[in-house]
């Protein structure tokens, strides 16, 4: 597993299993009570846990098990895990009033752009959004993928054990598995964010 922030970029490599793995995630034994999964169940009106754009990859040997949820798209889909398997998978975890989500937004359009043809598929998790507002933030940055409605938290529940995310945005590389290859708090720069899709595709 490695750790960067690109701004400026910064490279620590943890041993598989080691004892810092558990002291910087929290993984050893027990999902993690992140601040987006309290969050998620106190159900109230905060802002967002600010990232720092620090970027973590998790080596193949490295990885937990596949993520399993169950959620649905604004637009009435269920989506399950089963969907993951055999391609790559952005998560992008976002409301509309977070302005790094603003931000992003564009690239994670262009990415998802470039990458499809690849078979890569990106999703949004909304965390607090109606339909009406989390549909004109789609139509304001002109948005093609679609987002879970995860007022409830189940997503972000399902991913917390594994690796939590901290802030919002947050995004999710998962691997052809379905298991988290990388994740980067606070708002992606895009050519980070497109080096670690064309890893996970090339896997």
């Amino acid at each position: 597993m490695s750790i960067r922030n690109p701004r400026p970029t910064r490279r620590n490599v943890l041993g598989a299993g080691g004892a810092a793995l558990a002291a910087v995630f929290g993984l050893a034994g027990c999902a993690q009570e992140d601040d987006l999964a309290k969050q998620a169940r106190a159900g109230d009106n905060k802002n967002y846990v600010a990232g720092d754009g620090s970027v973590t990859e998790f080596a193949a040997a490295d990885r937990k098990k596949p993520v399993e949820l169950k959620g649905t798209l604004f637009d009435g889909t269920t989506v399950t895990a089963s969907q993951f398997q055999g391609k790559v998978t952005v998560l992008n975890f976002w409301f509309a009033a977070c302005a790094p989500c603003r931000v992003e937004a564009p690239s994670l359009e262009a990415l998802h752009q470039e990458f499809k043809s690849q078979g890569v598929q990106f999703f949004g998790v909304n965390l607090r959004d109606e339909k009406a507002t989390a549909d004109a933030f789609d139509k304001t940055f002109n948005l093609t993928y679609p987002s879970f409605n995860d007022k409830d938290g189940a997503v972000l529940l399902a991913v917390s054990g594994l690796v939590p995310p901290g802030a919002v945005p947050t995004t999710l590389v998962l691997d052809k598995q379905g298991r988290v290859a990388s994740r980067v708090l606070g708002e992606i720069q895009k050519g980070t964010l497109k080096s670690l899709i064309a890893a996970a595709v090339a896997e």
